[in-house]
């Protein structure tokens, strides 16, 4: 989807976008490793497109075996920076020795499957280039990689679950669900750790399926599964049992309406847990973010859940691959 000018200029004023200087390039333009602490801009060559993302590695040098790599991709009408800012990301994975990428959508979307995408560029062909690189430069562990987003990013995470197990280990989508385009022929040929958070008051990603907003033509478009039907294909794709009773958590911001139940999936395959957050008059938000546009826009953004703490202490509680 695209976020209408209003809401793209209230995420151009609270996560401002700019383009890094001193671009590394992979494929192999130029070439450099990193060494620690670094935020650095690259790219790499899909075809005869160079495609860009930054890149945060943390402080402290990385544990045997690599750093886990979390891909973190933002939604319709945005780029990798606003991504950062709109997450914090970085902080957490400072705190847990994670290194994040922010990859920048084509036209500001991804091809997450759909039919009505508007630039249906090999999307997926971009991320494993990306993998390639990070283990290379970025000292990453290959068996420890994850994927998040938030909006066409989330449903692009949703995608790669489906497209790219080998190489992705788990997801966690935000206001988004499974593509209907995609959902009949998602066949993982790994087990993929999956994690749903979603705002049951979203007027933009229906939680209850069907049509994704498209104002007035200026989105994307198409239909997408319910937030319920989406966890349950990939409970049944990862051979899980039942689903537990939901738990209601208890509320941790005094003046927020929201409230956050969590449901988990028993008896799920070895490394595919499946785990789904709904936030109870949430909207189209990255729960811990800011409000970063009016909520009659996007609906409201929830502080009673951090999404990005809760998304890598997800990711980092799956075993790694076996190598």
């Amino acid at each position: 989807m695209s976020y209408p000018p209003a809401v793209q200029e209230a995420q151009h004023r609270v996560t401002p976008l700019r383009l890094w200087p001193g671009i590394c390039a992979v494929a192999f333009i130029a070439h450099s490793t990193i060494a620690f602490a670094a935020d650095v801009s690259a790219q790499v060559r899909v075809g005869a497109q160079a495609r860009t993302f930054s890149v945060h590695v943390p402080d402290r040098a990385p544990p045997a075996g690599g750093y886990p790599l979390i891909l973190a991709f933002h939604g319709g009408g945005m780029q990798g920076e606003g991504m950062r800012r709109l997450t914090h990301l970085d902080d957490v994975a400072d705190a847990r020795d994670v290194v994040v990428i922010y990859p920048d959508g084509v036209g500001r979307h991804w091809n997450d499957g759909r039919s009505t995408i508007k630039n249906p560029q090999d999307d997926v062909r971009f991320i494993t280039a990306i993998i390639d690189r990070a283990q290379h430069d970025y000292h990453v562990n290959p068996h420890q990689v994850y994927a998040t987003g938030i909006s066409n990013g989330a449903l692009f995470a949703e995608r790669l679950g489906c497209d790219l197990s080998e190489r992705i280990g788990g997801i966690a989508a935000v206001a988004g669900t499974m593509p209907v385009d995609i959902a009949a022929r998602c066949r993982p040929s790994h087990p993929v750790a999956v994690l749903q958070i979603d705002g049951n008051a979203d007027p933009i990603m229906p939680f209850e399926g069907g049509a994704v907003a498209d104002f007035g033509g200026a989105g994307e478009g198409g239909q997408v599964l319910s937030v319920a039907a989406t966890v349950a294909s990939w409970a049944q794709r990862n051979g899980c049992a039942r689903a537990e009773p939901a738990q209601l958590l208890a509320p941790v911001a005094a003046l927020d309406r929201t409230r956050v139940s969590r449901t988990d999936y028993a008896g799920c395959a070895a490394g595919a847990p499946v785990t789904a957050y709904t936030v109870l008059g949430g909207g189209h938000t990255w729960p811990g973010g800011p409000q970063y546009a009016r909520p009659r826009i996007v609906g409201w953004a929830s502080m009673q859940l951090d999404a990005s703490s809760t998304i890598v202490d997800f990711f980092l509680a799956q075993t790694p691959r076996a190598r």
